[in-house]
């Protein structure tokens, strides 16, 4: 499989490349699903710069307000003056604007989005009686992982039924494989012990813990180990100890830690 080496590295799962281009050319909003660390980020990335647009990321938390997307008036040098939020930006300038994590935003926040995620493509701006129209290569993506809802944090209907989505998941093995590689060089023997060992666990979540362990993580594991680490003490660090704060469930985890790795 050839990658363009400009490109932020992503090897595609299934068709989600095809899917966001063609939402791109005709100017339908985007929805990502997906576990956390399973790619979504990164395929955006990829993505904008494949399509040659700015990209504005928002990581969003129960603290943004609409003028954290929209913008303010701010004080400087004696004088009020208005800033741009990052979605106006990205209206503007006809960029991306990639709302991560959308349901950690508070609700009256996400209501922001919603004249730009239907056909009028609009931004009103209250402060500045502005109202901007989206030009053609505006681009609206939210991401959000529906395993980790609650009744307090699920995506309204009213939001959810303005997208077109994408469900992503944790890649196969021989492609996790492929992309721990290219992003450590770690070599191949203990590039597949550690995917064959998040898999292992992987199956555990239901069990015992909320989230399973992310292709990021095992990244993280590896650059650890490709740096000099040893793989026990690597794998506690970067692989075990991001999942959990029990202690009696990290020593349960480093005991299958210990029997898979072959060192």
């Amino acid at each position: 499989m050839s990658l363009n080496n400009d490109l932020p590295m992503y090897i595609p799962q299934k068709n989600e490349i095809e899917t966001f281009s063609l939402a791109f050319q005709n100017k339908l909003p985007l929805m990502l699903k997906g576990p956390t660390g399973c790619g979504k980020t990164r395929f955006v990335s990829h993505m904008a710069e494949k399509l040659g647009r700015p990209l504005y990321t928002v990581a969003c938390h129960d603290d943004l307000t609409a003028a954290d997307l929209v913008g303010r008036y701010l004080i400087e040098g004696g004088e009020t003056v208005w800033r741009d939020g990052p979605l106006t930006r990205a209206v503007r300038e006809g960029g991306i604007c990639y709302l991560d994590e959308v349901v950690e935003a508070r609700k009256d926040t996400t209501v922001v989005i919603h004249p730009l995620s239907d056909d009028r493509r609009i931004l009103p701006i209250d402060r500045t009686s502005e109202l901007l129209h989206a030009p053609d290569n505006f681009m609206l993506v939210i991401s959000y992982n529906p395993g980790y809802q609650n009744l307090l944090k699920g995506l309204k209907p009213s939001t959810r039924q303005r997208f077109v989505s994408i469900t992503f998941d944790y890649p196969g093995s021989e492609v996790e494989q492929s992309i721990i590689k290219q992003e450590t060089e770690l070599n191949d023997y203990m590039v597949k012990q550690l995917v064959d060992l998040s898999n292992d666990l992987r199956r555990l979540k239901d069990h015992d813990l909320e989230e399973s362990i992310s292709t990021r993580l095992i990244v993280y594991t590896a650059t650890l180990i490709k740096a000099g680490m040893h793989p026990i003490e690597a794998c506690q660090s970067a692989l075990i100890e991001p999942l959990t704060d029990d202690d009696d469930i990290v020593k349960t985890l480093m005991t299958v830690v210990n029997a898979k790795l072959d060192i």
